[in-house]
C-alpha cells in the first residue's frame, strides 16, 4: 500500500462523517423550526397583550 492509497482511503473514510454531521445539522435545524412554528401563536398573543397595555408608553402603570 503506497502513500497515494493511504490518502485515498482517508478521504473516503471522511465522507460518511461529513454526511452524518450534515444530517445532524439538518435534524437540529428542523426541530428548531418546528418549535418556532409551534410557538408563533403564543408570541402573537403576547405581542397583542403588550400592545393593549401600552407597550413602551405604559411606563410604571403595569408592574
Amino acid at each position: 500500500m503506497n502513500l497515494r492509497d493511504k490518502r485515498k482511503s482517508r478521504a473516503d473514510a471522511g465522507m460518511p462523517a461529513r454526511r452524518v454531521v450534515k444530517a445532524e445539522a439538518a435534524l437540529v435545524g428542523g426541530l428548531l423550526l418546528a418549535l418556532f412554528l409551534r410557538e408563533i401563536p403564543s408570541l402573537v398573543r403576547e405581542a397583542r397583550i403588550w400592545r393593549m397595555t401600552g407597550g413602551l408608553r405604559a411606563g410604571h402603570r403595569y408592574p
